[in-house]
Parts: C-alpha cells; structure tokens; sequence
C-alpha cells in the first residue's frame, strides 16, 4: 500500500513550495490508491506557534488538498522517539556525548583557522581501544548517532536519479538535546517508520538530510522508502523565492484574488508536464501524474502565465459560486448587492474580461451604483448635444414593452441613422452615464441586467 506524507514545520505560513509538494505527494498517492498522511513537525519548540499550526490548516483546507490520516503533531509523540534513543543506545548505534557550547566553539574556531571544515571531532565516541573522559558532573550530554566512519549511503532518487554521498562527509548528527528533547531529523526517522511511509517526496533542500535518515533507519533495521527531492521554485529573476520580494504564502495568494484550483494547475506545471497540457482539473492532474514526468531542475514562476491560467479557471468556474468569493470583497468596498441585479448574473457576463477576483470584483460594481466618472471622460462624451441626445435615447428606451438585451439592441442602429451618428457617439455616452466608465462589455447586456428603471432613473439624474 502506497502511503505519502506532507510534513510541514510550523514556524510561518504554508509556502507556496510547500504546496506543490504537498499536490505532488497527494497526488502520488491518490493516482496509486494509497494513503496521504499530514504531519505537523514542531519539535522546534521556540520557532513553532499555534497561529502557524492554524495557518498550514487552513491553507490546506484553502487549496483542497484532503488528507487520509492525520494532523498528527511529533510533540505528541515525545515518549516513543525516547524510547528508540535508548534502543539505538543500548544497541550501540548512538551514544552520550558530555562536549560543553564552549568546547564545541573551540573545536570550531581552530578547524576554521586550519582551514577545515567545521565538524565534530567525535571525542565522546566510543571505539574500541579507546579511553573515554570522564563524564563532567556539571554538563548535561546529547545524546549522538554513531555514524559509520566509512562507506557510502546510496539511494535512487525517484526524481533526481542516483544519489551517492560518502559517511566521511557525515558528522555524528545530535539526536537528542541536552534536556531530552529529540532532533528534527531523528523524528523523521521514527515517524516515516511508525507511519508506514513507503514514499518521502520533499524538497530537494532535504538531499543532505537522507543519507544521515538513512544510516539511521538501517541502524534501527527499518525498511528503506523510497525518496524523490522535488526541485525548487525560483521567481522570475531566478533567484529563491522570497518573503522579501513575492508572494509566497497561500495567503498572499488568496487576498491577491488567485482560485485555488489556479494555483495548484499552476504549481502543477512547475516541474512537471503531460505534453502540451497548461489547464487541466486535478482529476486529470491525478490521472497523468508520475514520479518520472517530474523534471530535476529548478522552475522559475511566471506570474503573466500564472494569471492568464487563474482567468481560464474563473471563465471555467460556476457563476454562483464566484458570487460567493467575491461577496466579501464587494462587501468590503461598500457595495450593497441586495438590490439589483443576480449576482450569479452579472459574473456571467464580465467574468470573461477578468484574470483575478479583485478585478472582478471591480467589474461588477457599477451594476448596483454608478461610479463617479473621471472628468476626462465627462468632457469627452457628455457635451450638451450628447446630453440632449441621451434624454431622447431615454424616451425611446420608456417606450420598450419588453426589457432585454435584444430589444434595446434593436434601438441602435435605427436611432443613429436619424442622429446621423456613429455607434460610438452612442454606445460611449450611454457607458459613462448609466456605468460611469467607458470600459463594460457589450452596452446592451449591461442595460438589460441593471434594469430598465435604474438605467432610466441614471439617464435622467
């Protein structure tokens, strides 16, 4: 049985990396029929907060991504990683290790000045033949993992292909801290053991990490997962994304109007492709997706393609439902939808001239209260024959039996003929009274679904 895992530190927001690692391991699992399990790593107990647990919470629930088991949280599982540190001490694997901060910042100062690279010297180590200090009465000891001092770890990478790296590079990794508490890469171990982790898809910043995870799952004879390291996301100057410069919280993206379904086709693209194919549902992202499609090289995001592949998704999107989605903001800007036309309606119509749902937002106002028009454009249209031959367009617009976009279309062309007018002489003027703007779709649908009074009542105030 497949079984994934997304395993999140909360110490901020859910990145958007996060995210596509989260689809990739989500959409692993459900492609094979298997299982994908959220994990909540906040062993770091000064940096992890219950505002970012909620915040991974709610950025999953956002984005849709529906996990099979879980949230489990490794600060609740504090006694079993105990009890495999004292297994791995008793079977030799790791041992206490009594080196002070000061000695450590010693070590490290003269390796650094004899040009070495910095690392534990592996003093408390024990080896045969070898006379270990006595233990300090005044220093509480770490406990270490006896890293094998020759050889090499070696893994097939699922997306970055064979992976060799040497255990002289290795140090003997800390696994447990001078008050007890275990260390992020020990409780990877025993969770993805406990838990049945068949498959790590993960960041590739976690490459250093595997092989020390490794020498510490054979040290505990515990079977091997396989791994993938998904490449990283840079922005459009190629460099790593950052708080600093972009948007990089699933947050960001949804008060920036972005569909989460948007998101996730487009992070689906980031490494990863099935031929041409840029819009696509997650059912079919699910149906196509395999560990060998996705590329070992870094992607860089697009936000021109990243928004043109959000407008698709909101022209695909149900109307009511955007209605929905946008209340908030229409709320927020003080527009009051009760009276006038189906919002559901109005979507329909300009939703089209959209890319995101603060646009849209935008575009939907001026059919529940005129804008105020900038005053370049009531120079432009609203001249005294204009106006004058607004009111006469407005009486001939009283006189319709039936309100529709085909019947007021069926005024224009006549009513221009005996104006001796363009449809632009017509149509602009007609915009800047009823919309207060030049920029709607087509004249007549807009007329239609505000209504044959308060288009009235708007020409004639």
């Amino acid at each position: 049985m497949i079984r994934t895992r997304f395993a999140p530190s909360p110490t901020g927001f859910l990145h958007i990396g996060g995210v596509r690692t989260a689809l990739f391991s989500w959409a692993f699992a459900r492609k094979q029929g298997g299982t994908f399990v959220l994990r909540i790593e906040d062993t770091d107990l000064e940096r992890s907060t219950p505002e970012s647990v909620k915040a991974i919470m709610d950025g999953m629930h956002w984005v849709g991504l529906d996990y099979d088991e879980g949230p489990f949280y490794q600060t609740q599982r504090f006694d079993r990683y105990k009890e495999v540190i004292q297994q791995l001490l008793a079977s030799g694997h790791a041992y206490l290790c009594y080196c002070s901060k000061e000695e450590l910042e010693t070590l490290r100062a003269e390796q650094e000045a004899r040009g070495e690279k910095p690392r534990y010297d592996r003093r408390w180590r024990p080896e045969d033949g070898k006379t270990l200090p006595q233990p300090p009465a005044d220093v509480q000891p770490v406990v270490r993992f006896k890293t094998p001092l020759t050889g090499s770890v070696v893994w097939e990478d699922a997306v970055k292909g064979r992976i060799e790296i040497n255990n002289e590079e290795l140090d003997d990794l800390i696994i447990a801290r001078p008050d007890g508490s275990p260390t992020y890469n020990f409780c990877v171990v025993v969770d993805d053991w406990d838990m049945n982790i068949t498959h790590v898809i993960r960041g590739d910043d976690h490459v250093n990490n595997t092989p020390r995870q490794i020498n510490i799952l054979l040290a505990l004879g515990a079977p091997l997962p396989v791994y993938g390291h998904l490449p990283m996301i840079l922005n459009e100057d190629g460099q790593k994304m950052s708080k600093r410069r972009d948007a990089v919280s699933v947050v960001d993206y949804a008060a920036k109007g972005i569909l989460p379904e948007a998101l996730l086709n487009y992070l689906a693209r980031l490494g990863w492709g099935h031929g041409d194919e840029e819009f696509f549902s997650m059912e079919q992202f699910v149906e196509w997706f395999s560990l060998e499609a996705v590329s070992p090289s870094a992607s860089r995001f697009n936000n021109e393609k990243f928004l043109w592949l959000n407008a698709q998704h909101i022209k695909a999107a149900d109307n009511a439902r955007l209605g929905e989605l946008i209340a908030e903001r229409l709320a927020a800007a003080n527009v009051d939808t009760r009276h006038g036309p189906a919002l559901a309606d109005v979507i329909g119509l300009v939703k089209e001239r959209v890319q995101e749902l603060n646009a849209l937002a935008r575009e939907v106002d001026y059919f529940y209260a005129k804008r105020s028009p900038q005053a370049e454009d009531v120079e432009k249209h609203l001249g005294a024959d204009s106006l004058a031959r607004m009111q006469r367009f407005a009486d001939l617009l009283a006189a319709l039996d039936s309100w529709s976009a085909e019947s007021i279309h069926g005024l224009f062309k006549p009513f221009c003929a005996d104006e001796g007018i363009k449809m632009g002489q017509l149509g602009m003027p007609l915009r800047v009274l009823v919309c207060g703007t030049t920029q709607t779709p087509s004249v007549d649908a807009v007329l239609a679904l505000i209504g044959k009074e308060e288009v009235l009542r708007r020409i004639r105030n």
